[in-house]
């Protein structure tokens, strides 16, 4: 596989309440401007524009104006608009986006996108050079990084990535068309489900699964492990077990009943707060991913670290997370990366703080594994998985 390569495009509360969906223009034809003129690394002064890319339905939401409360606070606070769009679907198309003007040394006018760490995308924006370093100067509440998050293998000293929340990935199903659905080998493999379930197109997502109910260890891939795994997924889609690939588009086909279980990821579930619509680790397991803030090449380094201070604070984060019922704000409803967010979401809202997809136990955790890093940039195994989810 190249990296021409084409996570989330209609989801999170777009199935429980009509979300919209903005998209930027067309990135300047894919070509952008020179990353000298929108880099201000070396300057202490805000822009007056932040350029935000994110997956959508991701930020804390007022759901009658649709505004999205802790931008319109940063904003008053700082005098900085922040153009934030909606149009990651799954790291490896927006990755394909993005790729061509900053492999020519464009910008690709953004300050901020956020990718996931059990892609190779993440890894591969800082190995190539295509990321800014933060301005830690500008960054006090990072020492509210939550231990676990310190020193990623990627970014160990986190020079160029803060997260921006973390989620699991499991089973969900809707009880109304199927029997509970707490195996992978049930997902895969039960007759009453053909054709009526999806496999996430991310293949450290799919693979951490089905390796753990193999019996393998996702955290350290061999090739033995990833046939079996990558056999036993090719064999559902082969027999119309699996219906297609999908990044986050699958919830809103869940939520309407047009499927009847998933792979899917703990927040979305977490969000529709539809009461026919169950998520769960497998019995054998789930997997742990997070999804970080990135400043990609020629992006304002000074004024999307001041941002990534401003979502550090433990207050602001807790609203985001919880949002407010009172003013009716829905929070993001994923595992946050702040300490003390916990605290701030109980004065919110306190079902939000006791939701174990937001706030999952330690039993939880101890069941849920991260990809081994290694594999996610196996030629092989990328080349035969792209091969899988495009035929």
């Amino acid at each position: 596989m190249t990296d021409v390569i084409t996570r989330r495009d209609l989801l999170r509360r777009a199935a429980a309440s009509g979300a919209f969906l903005s998209v930027p223009g067309i990135l300047a034809a894919c070509g952008g401007s020179s990353s000298k003129s929108s880099s201000s690394s070396s300057s202490h002064k805000l822009a007056k524009t932040l350029h935000f890319s994110n997956w959508t339905l991701y930020i804390d939401t007022n759901n009658k104006t649709h505004s999205h409360p802790s931008l319109a606070e940063f904003q008053k606070k700082y005098g900085v608009h922040v153009d934030y769009v909606e149009d990651i679907n799954d790291n490896a198309s927006f990755f394909g986006k993005i790729q061509g003007p900053l492999s020519r040394g464009q910008s690709v006018d953004r300050d901020i996108v956020v990718l996931t760490d059990n892609d190779r995308y993440l890894s591969l924006m800082i190995k190539k050079g295509w990321a800014e370093k933060l301005d830690k100067s500008a960054i006090p509440n990072i020492k509210n990084l939550v231990p676990v998050q310190q020193h990623p293998n990627f970014d160990p000293n986190r020079d160029y990535s803060l997260p921006w929340q973390s989620g699991m990935t499991g089973i969900a199903y809707n009880d109304k068309l199927s029997d509970p659905v707490l195996s992978v080998d049930d997902l895969l493999t039960n007759p009453k489900l053909k054709g009526k379930i999806t496999c996430l197109n991310s293949m450290g997502d799919a693979l951490t699964i089905v390796m753990l109910a193999n019996g393998d260890d996702p955290t350290k891939v061999t090739d033995k492990s990833f046939n079996a795994a990558f056999n036993r997924i090719k064999k559902a889609v082969d027999s119309k077990q699996i219906r297609q690939f999908t990044g986050n588009d699958y919830a809103p086909l869940l939520a309407k009943g047009d499927l009847a279980a998933a792979m899917s990821w703990s927040g979305d579930i977490a969000q529709i707060g539809n009461k026919h619509i169950h998520w769960n680790i497998p019995k054998e397991g789930g997997a742990l991913w997070t999804d970080n803030m990135l400043i990609p090449k020629g992006g304002n380094v000074y004024t999307a670290s001041v941002y990534m201070n401003y979502v550090y604070d433990p207050k602001v984060q807790g609203l985001m997370e919880a949002g407010d019922p009172k003013q009716n704000i829905t929070g993001i409803y994923y595992i946050p990366p702040v300490k003390g967010a916990g605290t701030w979401a109980k004065k919110y809202d306190p079902a939000v703080a006791k939701n174990p997809l937001i706030f999952p136990t330690v039993e939880m955790l101890d069941k849920v594994k991260i990809f081994d890093s290694a594999a996610l940039n196996n030629e092989k195994y990328l080349t035969a998985w792209q091969n899988l989810i495009s035929g």
